[in-house]
């Protein structure tokens, strides 16, 4: 069993990169292990977004996965948490 630590997360939008198949793809095609799938592809970032817009659009997913009651808890402890991620550092 992975503990919290041990988990990496896409660096992007912060979803759990729990194996291969949810890793982006590099330019050679090879598997990034900092992006998943849906934000990273060939080397390139899918959408091109600000953090704010990154959690507007995983809010709702996050809720639905039931990783947060609702979406205004979701937004309010993304806030704190995607500033730490890769893309989102300052």
């Amino acid at each position: 069993m992975t503990n919290q630590k041990e988990m990496k997360f896409c660096q992007s939008c912060g979803m759990p990169l729990t194996g291969e198949e949810v890793l982006g793809t590099n330019k050679d095609g090879s598997k990034n292990q900092d992006y998943c799938i849906y934000c990273y592809k060939d080397g390139a970032f899918l959408a091109d977004c600000t953090m704010e817009e990154m959690i507007d659009s995983c809010a709702s997913i996050c809720v639905r996965e039931g990783g947060y009651p609702d979406e205004e808890t979701a937004r309010r402890e993304m806030m704190k948490f995607f500033p730490q991620l890769k893309r989102w550092k300052k």
